[in-house]
């Protein structure tokens, strides 16, 4: 079927996000007079589970400690978002570019992923514009679904909202999780692995690029032997002709 809509995750994929999170996280635990610190290799341990509060309370768990994980939580969002405000945040390269020429070409615009509404909000708007919101076409979240990614709840979600069909789609992810959760709602998927993500498998993969501005082109990237067997361009994929 030809190509009638781009779906984005967020975090990792839209903007290096993650090292915020982290230090937002940091700082409501400290805030809570937790003695916590989570460095980068132990946060690049718990993104394997999709979720803020989830991550908080599976590491109680490990530290065996009983703690307020929606306080802490709302905590380290208003954080987060204070500093998205003040502009810490720049969107990837070739993120603004794709939104543009997809908006030229008729393409619709969507957005899936496992964090807050808020954080979505606070992201758009600080890098593209109070009106950026009016982009998309829908904007699925984490608190719409009960289950976070791998599960593809989100992006069954997105294509109820847009009336499509997976195979109509594509998706662009950043981290093994999404990719997971792209592939089970029946999108083809681009990664472009990111900052805590570039460790992780993505076979399955239709397309791995470094961004959205520069092909893959150098050896921590390697190619699986699919996307060797069958390359496929970014380019044709957003020009294939459409219904």
């Amino acid at each position: 079927m030809p190509i009638r809509a781009i779906v984005f995750d967020v975090d990792g994929t839209l903007a290096e996000t993650e090292d915020l999170h982290r230090r937002s996280f940091n700082q409501s635990f400290a805030e809570h007079g937790l003695s916590w610190n989570w460095d980068s290799a132990l946060y690049t341990e718990l993104l394997a589970i999709a979720g803020g509060r989830e991550r908080i309370i599976a590491y109680s768990h490990r530290m065996q400690c009983q703690l307020d994980a929606v306080a802490l939580h709302a905590r380290k969002t208003d954080l987060y978002n204070r500093a998205i405000r003040e502009g810490a945040i720049a969107l990837r390269p070739g993120v603004e570019g794709l939104i543009d020429h997809a908006r030229r070409k008729g393409f619709l615009l969507a957005i899936g992923t496992t964090t807050s509404r808020v954080n979505v909000m606070s992201l758009l708007k600080s890098t593209l514009g109070d009106e950026a919101p009016r982009l998309f076409a829908t904007i699925r979240t984490g608190e719409d679904v009960k289950a976070k990614k791998p599960d593809p709840e989100v992006y069954r979600l997105v294509l109820s909202d847009l009336g499509l069909e997976g195979s109509q789609c594509i998706c662009i992810e950043d981290s093994r999780n999404g990719l997971l959760a792209a592939i089970g709602s029946g999108m083809r998927t681009i990664i472009t692995p990111s900052q805590f993500s570039c460790h992780e498998d993505f076979s399955g993969a239709d397309l791995i690029l470094r961004n959205l501005a520069m092909p893959w082109s150098s050896a921590e990237f390697r190619p699986y032997t699919s996307l060797m067997a069958q390359p496929i361009e970014l380019s044709r994929l957003l020009t294939r002709e459409r219904a």
